[in-house]
């Protein structure tokens, strides 16, 4: 192709560019950095938990990671959760279930968290543990099915996962939740946590209203207190596995506030 072909067929380009809307510079232009998304599962669960959850975020284009907790202490779970957030490359949504709350709450003040997603979580104010959030609130029935064995790790009896844990789901699946659950040093619920991330950093709930492990008016006091959004949801203590588009839509949100 000779030079007053080549001019040609540039102008050709340019007229079809400038008709479509879009300019050189705007097709060039990299989609600005989204947040990534870092997990962190409570007691009696391991990463697995967030499955479902997982590819919607995906799909989303999203960057995620879920947290594998040794569960032995605060302390341990809190440096595993830095680890991953340290590893992202920008600004993190840092997400914790149950046990996980009380991880995010400590391990959220690092500077490149932007924001924190409580799922049926707890959210322990400063200088507070996780056994003292249920105080004043209905005992859940589930908390009647906790074992421990000599070393002091806590366990669900299988009737504690099918029946407490996650009663909305299939007993195929609470049958594999029982084999592969994490157990938890029980002194970890006696821990207690410095400044609460939730003081600084935008934050968001989804409470289970019918869940078994921690009271929902516990749920309801720890977001008000957090001062976080809340969206309720119909489900027992796992609504990641019951009901994951709903906190895939949670979490999304997030994403999009904290750009």
């Amino acid at each position: 192709m000779n030079l007053s072909r080549r001019l040609l067929a540039t102008a050709a380009a340019a007229t079809a560019l400038a008709a479509t809307g879009f300019s050189g510079a705007a097709l060039a232009a990299p989609a600005a950095a989204q947040p990534a998304v870092v997990i962190v599962h409570g007691a009696f669960a391991d990463g697995s938990d967030w499955a479902k959850v997982i590819p919607l975020l995906q799909r989303e284009g999203l960057q995620v990671t879920a947290v594998q907790n040794p569960l032995s202490s605060l302390a341990d779970d809190v440096a595993a959760a830095r680890r991953a957030i340290d590893a992202q490359p920008g600004k993190v949504v840092l997400v914790g279930h149950s046990w996980g709350g009380t991880v995010i709450t400590e391990a959220g003040n690092s500077p490149k968290v932007a924001s924190l997603v409580y799922v049926a979580a707890f959210a322990p104010d400063a200088g507070q543990n996780t056994a003292e959030q249920g105080k004043g609130f209905p005992v859940p029935s589930g908390s009647a099915h906790f074992k421990a064995d000599a070393q002091g790790w806590l366990s669900l009896t299988a009737e504690g996962m099918s029946q407490h844990f996650a009663q909305d789901l299939p007993a195929s699946a609470t049958a594999v939740m029982t084999a592969t659950q994490g157990p938890i040093q029980a002194k970890a619920f006696e821990q207690t946590v410095g400044t609460p991330a939730w003081k600084t950093k935008p934050s968001w709930y989804v409470l289970a209203t019918s869940d078994r492990m921690i009271a929902p008016e516990a749920q309801a006091a720890m977001a008000q207190r957090a001062g976080a959004r809340v969206t309720k949801v119909d489900s027992s203590h796992v609504p990641q596995q019951s009901q994951p588009e709903a906190v895939a839509k949670v979490i999304l949100d997030a994403v999009r506030q904290s750009r």
